[in-house]
């Protein structure tokens, strides 16, 4: 059973609402309905009612197992502009969040952050800072988090990786680098991988000096004192941490080193060549963005997805929103 089968059996039956605010979009409409006829979540379209409807007539798409919320015309608007407010402490007064709740992704995130829906997917026609900016605006970091991280699940038959950050931090320093890791092995624990988790870099255990070395080697002391119950190591060169023989070499006493399953970028630049790699040469299944560290799911697609990424990254938001109401 492949991870997203896993998962449409671990949620279903669990009426998780997902909210999609692309709702015109072709692609978004016809995994909704895919996702209206498999049945494991609830759909929530936000836009304008007419033209969504227009949209769907066209691609012969029958909704009428989905709910659509219009800005324009919810009769919660007032109250949700309220909140609004309320949540940007004077950044926003009434007449600002009046026309800003109009766009279809700042209302589905307020959907989100006052539990009319259990989380968001967005991206197929929007950049990722559409995405993320409203929910660090709106629904914020989890307790104990001080950043988003975007992680990426690489899978082929039975073999199982996560790779970050790949999406968001562009130049993570220690204490950032630290967090990233620690995100992403609760990440990892959502997707049955047990984590050994890698700190990558150009040097294994101080073979080379430098100060992009010393960042990743100070980032794991970090990680550890953070998380001691979990397996982490670092400075770890990609064979060190992945060839069992190359570990075995340079650094025998590492309990990741050989064995790694999650693997830490040291920066945006080297994650994001990283897994597309991995992708396009090594015929892996890339799923992600997976945003780490908000409070609520939300999840961000990449602008070339497809109908079925889209299917696949619903599955992991109602999943990341069971993990939610678990903690």
């Amino acid at each position: 059973m492949n991870i997203i089968d896993e998962l449409k059996s671990k949620i279903k039956g669990k009426d998780f609402r997902i909210v999609f605010p692309e709702a015109t979009e072709e692609r978004n409409l016809r995994a909704v309905a895919q996702l209206n006829q498999e049945g494991f979540i609830k759909t929530v379209l936000v836009g304008k009612k007419g033209s969504i409807e227009e949209a769907a007539s066209n691609l012969h798409i029958d909704l009428s197992r989905s709910e659509i919320v219009d800005p324009a015309t919810d009769p919660n608007f007032e109250s949700t502009v309220e909140a609004f407010v309320k949540r940007r402490k004077g950044k926003a007064t009434k007449e600002d969040a009046e026309k800003i709740l109009l766009d279809p992704i700042y209302y589905a995130t307020m959907l989100v952050y006052l539990k009319r829906a259990d989380g968001l997917v967005s991206g197929a026609i929007h950049s990722t800072a559409d995405t993320v900016r409203p929910a660090l605006q709106i629904i914020k970091t989890r307790p104990g988090a001080s950043r988003v991280s975007g992680s990426f699940l690489m899978e082929k038959g039975e073999q199982r990786y996560l790779m970050a950050d790949c999406a968001i931090n562009i130049e993570p320093d220690a204490a950032t680098l630290a967090e990233i890791a620690y995100q992403s092995k609760q990440t990892a624990e959502l997707f049955n991988i047990d984590p050994k988790v890698a700190l990558l870099s150009f040097s294994t255990k101080g073979s080379a000096k430098h100060p992009l070395v010393d960042k990743v080697s100070e980032a794991t002391k970090l990680v550890q004192q953070l998380d001691p119950s979990g397996h982490y190591d670092g400075d770890l060169q990609f064979d060190a941490a992945f060839v069992p023989e190359v570990g075995q070499l340079k650094a025998p006493d590492s309990k990741v080193a050989g064995n790694a399953n999650v693997f830490i970028f040291p920066s945006l630049e080297a994650g994001n060549i990283g897994y597309k790699m991995t992708q396009r040469l090594g015929g892996f299944r890339a799923l992600g963005p997976i945003l780490q560290g908000l409070n609520r799911p939300v999840s961000d697609l990449s602008r070339g997805c497809s109908k079925e990424d889209i299917v696949e990254i619903a599955a992991v938001t109602a999943t990341l929103a069971l993990m939610n109401n678990e903690n």
